[in-house]
């Protein structure tokens, strides 16, 4: 049988974090052009500013600070659901102990009961057959009290993904990632989109980045964050490339990209001198060294030298990536009333 528990969590903390190599959000919209004269002036008030023996901040690059503003979007959710009766209930459900599986659960539990939905984390061991795993999922499509359903992923090998994730009900699908949410996607009609793709979309145009009409390179092509997330930029009406394992000369790709997304988790694969001179950088990547040290997909000094905005590893697309769980899981909630 499943273990069934509530999450606990700190509250979360009153001020935004100011990333220490630059400012936190973009202001006014960002045009890769503007970017580029930007940097070429305060190059020149920099040297004015020395010649005059003033401190001059060296860092001009932008940092999109996806923790300020999933803060700032959970708090705006907070006071909506303090509104609603009954407030909106999310579960997830975790197979194994795997470390950090059990870590973004535990995120994810935090932030819900910040914003004040109803929760439950549902934890089954490592080998747990399909058809208990299943049933668990059905029992949860039936249960009103549920508004959304997560399955944390990866699971076991002896599991049939595919399976489990297609058990959920659409309406439920709070991490977009069933076939039906996909389509939808697909056709230009999103009703659930995945979390991570939704998260980058949602830090881009909060921080007034100018999509359309750009060229945009989504490296990696996976279910979850790509090939989603290459519809949206899409949509948004950016030319889009989307680059996988076999992509010949992927450094010319990203050298006259606009935007470069980079989603593949290889340590710091997208070299800084790739980056083109005022592009805007998301780096989706979290990988940990050996010395424990977390780097992401994209060489991070030299990238942020010539980019106008880039976003830090940690605390850039993660945080957003919680954040549109609870939006998706409210979304889910209003759709079913």
């Amino acid at each position: 049988m499943p273990r069934v528990r509530p999450w606990r969590g700190r509250e979360e903390g009153q001020r935004c974090r100011v990333h220490p190599e630059g400012r936190r959000l973009v202001q006014g919209p960002l045009r890769p052009e503007e970017g580029r004269e930007q940097a070429r002036e305060e190059r020149g008030q920099q040297a004015r500013g020395e010649q005059a023996g003033a401190r001059v901040d060296r860092c001009f690059r932008v940092i999109l600070d996806g923790k300020a503003l999933s803060v700032r979007l959970n708090k705006a959710l907070k006071a909506k659901v303090e509104a609603l009766d009954p407030r909106p209930g999310l579960a997830v459900v975790l197979v194994g102990e795997d470390p950090a599986s059990q870590v973004y659960v535990r995120r994810k539990g935090q932030v819900a009961g910040r914003v004040g939905f109803h929760h439950w984390q549902i934890d089954f061991p490592a080998d747990v057959g399909q058809d208990e795993l299943l049933a668990a999922v059905d029992r949860l499509n039936a249960d009103p009290s549920v508004d959304g359903i997560l399955v944390q992923l990866p699971l076991p090998k002896h599991l049939d993904t595919d399976a489990v994730i297609e058990r959920i009900d659409p309406a439920k699908d709070v991490d977009g990632l069933t076939l039906g949410n996909i389509g939808r996607l697909a056709q230009g009609r999103p009703r659930l989109v995945a979390c991570t793709p939704k998260g980058v979309m949602a830090l881009l145009e909060e921080s007034g980045v100018k999509l359309e009409g750009r060229d945009a390179c989504v490296i990696g092509r996976s279910a979850i964050v790509g090939r989603p997330l290459a519809m949206l930029l899409e949509q948004a009406n950016c030319t889009v490339t989307l680059c996988h394992s076999r992509t010949r000369d992927l450094r010319s790709v990203v050298e006259r990209s606009d935007i470069v997304v980079a989603a593949v988790g290889v340590p710091e694969m997208v070299k800084g001198a790739w980056i083109r001179e005022g592009a805007v950088v998301i780096d989706v990547g979290v990988n940990r060294l050996g010395d424990g040290s977390l780097v992401g997909d994209v060489e991070y000094g030299p990238a942020a030298e010539r980019a106008a905005a880039i976003t830090p590893v940690p605390g850039g697309v993660g945080p957003m990536t919680i954040a549109m769980l609870m939006e998706n899981t409210y979304r889910a909630y209003l759709a079913r009333r």
